[in-house]
């Protein structure tokens, strides 16, 4: 366990330098982090610190919080293929950011659509909560995500489809493919402390997700109360991916594909399998941030259109190899 996340560590290090160091503006990696300690007035200090360094602290963050949602969702549910927008937090702020620019919010006030995004995932969670209802279990708690994505998703297209500005409606949809492009230092400072608090509580499952693999019974007898336990998970799920979609779009599959590939190097346990997770999703989302820069730069390929591309199939694979397994 020490050894991968030692791993995971470095590749993470690696990956935020590289990410610091690569872009459109040529310039050896020696004088691009030198220019990001060392003020000159000059344009290579203004891109690394108003550009550079924003776009990488929020693939950091964003991968860290897809990651320990993925794991806790999966480790609280105990089901592999479960995935942190289940609970619906992903589908209401979506739903949130797509109000705020049909309304013509986004543009009026900077912060418009990222504060509505954020709006909309708490108003999400709220009614998961209310459906699934303070002693609802797992499968209740699923059918109430289930529920409210759909009515989210239901909803976004309406607006899509009674939008009268084309220009709107364009801008709904590259926004909802999800990208860290032409992101602030603004956009961090609002998501860091929900994603924190969200950080806080996922971290203190690890002990209940471990005595939730004996069973229900067998975990309260542990002394793990499951109706909290239940509650920072949704609570800091919802932190989580709320803020994470609110700054960013929707950036699918980093939290279903990266707890699944990294569980067979934790022994499968699901507390250990939370840390490790928050490292390999940061390194996946900067990893694919990277490769978006340097892949089609003219074209703006999205963030989350690469993740998809790339999570979808290996999560097929993995899939196909556990199937395999079974038999």
């Amino acid at each position: 366990m020490s050894r991968l996340m030692i791993l995971l560590a470095v590749t993470v290090a690696v990956l935020f330098a590289a990410s610091l160091a690569i872009g459109p503006a040529a310039a050896p990696v020696g004088r691009s982090l030198s220019a990001l300690f060392v003020d000159d007035n000059g344009p290579l200090s203004m891109v690394m610190r108003e550009i550079r360094l924003p776009r990488a602290l929020l693939g950091l963050m964003i991968g860290i919080s897809l990651g320990m949602a993925g794991a806790g969702m999966q480790g609280y549910l105990r089901n592999p293929l479960a995935d942190p927008g289940l609970i619906g937090v992903s589908g209401s702020a979506a739903l949130g950011a797509v109000i705020a620019i049909h309304t013509g919010l986004s543009a009026a006030f900077v912060l418009g659509l990222p504060l509505m995004a954020l709006a909309g995932a708490l108003g999400g969670v709220f009614l998961v909560m209310l459906l699934a209802g303070p002693q609802g279990g797992s499968q209740t708690l699923i059918l109430a995500g289930i529920a409210i994505s759909s009515l989210s998703a239901a909803l976004s297209s309406l607006v899509l489809n009674l939008s009268p500005n084309p220009f709107a409606a364009n801008e709904i949809v590259f926004w909802m493919m999800g990208s860290l492009a032409d992101r602030s230092m603004t956009h961090v400072w609002l998501a860091l402390p929900l994603m924190a608090a969200g950080w806080a509580l996922l971290a203190s499952l690890p002990r209940g997700l471990d005595a939730l693999t004996l069973g229900e019974d067998a975990a309260e007898a542990l002394g793990i109360n499951l109706t909290r336990l239940r509650l920072k998970l949704v609570i800091g799920t919802a932190a989580c991916v709320g803020a994470a979609t609110a700054v960013a779009g929707a950036i699918g599959f980093v939290g279903l594909v990266v707890p699944h590939i990294l569980r067979p190097y934790v022994a499968s346990r699901p507390g250990p399998l939370i840390w490790a997770s928050a490292l390999g999703g940061a390194a996946m989302v900067l990893a694919a941030d990277i490769v978006v820069r340097l892949i089609l730069p003219t074209q703006d390929l999205k963030l989350g259109v690469l993740t998809a591309i790339v999570g979808a199939p290996l999560f097929l694979h993995l899939i196909y190899k556990t199937r395999r397994a079974g038999v």
